[in-house]
């Protein structure tokens, strides 16, 4: 009998949905204190994950969770290129 693997599942931080960790974006607070996207997950620091849709993105910014997830300002220039992941991932 084959063993089933275990998917690892992770909150949005926008529509608060359990997800496949591989389909959600991850931010991450490096333990210098710098914000970065993480686009291979494995960043070391406190991350928060987030769906690439805009909606989600847009929840996200709006309510301050991402803010509060990682417990540190967010900055424009990380901002602006989460929008841009965001954009490209929902374009076919």
């Amino acid at each position: 009998m084959a063993k089933t693997k275990k998917v690892p599942l992770r909150r949005c931080v926008g529509c608060q949905e359990m997800r496949p960790k591989k389909e959600l974006l991850r931010v991450v607070r490096t333990p210098e204190g710098e914000i970065l996207v993480d686009p291979t997950g494995k960043k070391s620091g406190r991350g928060a994950y987030i769906c690439r849709s805009p909606e989600c993105l847009q929840a996200a910014i709006k309510g301050k969770r991402l803010e509060r997830d990682l417990g540190h300002p967010i900055p424009e220039a990380v901002l602006e290129q989460l929008k841009v992941t965001v954009q490209t991932a929902v374009q076919p």
